[in-house]
């Protein structure tokens, strides 16, 4: 990462903010989606869908340009690993930096949800397993990558918000999965025995798929974008810093 972004301490800070305020809207509305239509799964699911379309957007708004707005290990990783060849992006360790923000925050974001809607703060019961659902996180993650470093290659950094939050949730609706594409927002969900959570023992499954899912888009955004690993100071979006905050 270059001298002109922003404190690595600040960018941390803002990924924990952003990573633990999307699993509260995720896990927050599912909560309120389970006692508002208790006995129809697709109502839960539209509901739990629109705030994490309209959530993510905001935060990506608000938190962008500090950080870069990753809230997600897995664009942490493929920025690391697509900027390394031309000297952008993160480094290794502030990839492990932003990585254990992220899971921090997730952790706690989903604890937030639980505490305001006066629920158990318990390991999730619900088991997410089967080929056709790791297929869905990989498909679902592929594209999210791909997705955010089009834009950062072609100059459309600053579309990441709208785009990113109608792509995820796009996703939780066109994948088996319910497009969960991000290891720390699947960490974190583990801490909700509610509608959005998911059990511990289905977590190594899905952040697997997850890395596949990261796998595949290198590949496709090398064969697409082959200079993409310029652009990786500009993943989620733009975030240089201000002379007056720095």
């Amino acid at each position: 990462m270059t001298s002109s972004q922003p404190p690595l301490w600040r960018r941390c800070l803002a990924e924990l903010l952003g990573t633990g305020l999307l699993v509260t809207v995720v896990v927050g509305s599912g909560i309120a989606a389970e006692q508002l239509s208790p006995a129809d799964a697709g109502v839960q699911l539209f509901h739990n869908t629109t705030a994490t379309v309209f959530g993510l957007t905001v935060l990506i708004l608000v938190l962008g340009p500090v950080s870069g707005a990753h809230f997600n290990p897995a664009v942490s990783l493929a920025d690391w690993l697509l900027g390394r060849g031309s000297g952008a992006g993160l480094t290794l360790p502030e990839v492990g930096a932003y990585s254990a923000a992220q899971l921090a925050g997730a952790a706690g974001g989903s604890v937030l949800a639980n505490v305001m809607f006066d629920v158990e703060v318990s390991f999730s019961a619900t088991e997410r397993a089967g080929g056709g659902l790791l297929v869905g996180e990989v498909v679902a993650t592929a594209g999210l990558i791909l997705l955010v470093f089009a834009l950062a290659r072609t100059s459309r950094g600053l579309l990441a918000a709208p785009a990113v939050g109608a792509y995820i949730g796009a996703a939780c609706w066109f994948t088996s999965s319910t497009s969960f594409a991000n290891p720390a927002v699947t960490f974190g969900r583990m801490f909700s025995d509610t509608f959005a959570g998911i059990a511990p023992g289905s977590v190594p499954g899905f952040v697997g798929a997850q890395l596949v899912g990261v796998a595949v888009a290198l590949g496709l955004v090398l064969l697409l974008f082959p200079a993409a690993g310029r652009a990786a100071d500009d993943v989620v979006v733009p975030h240089p810093a201000l002379a007056e905050d720095s």
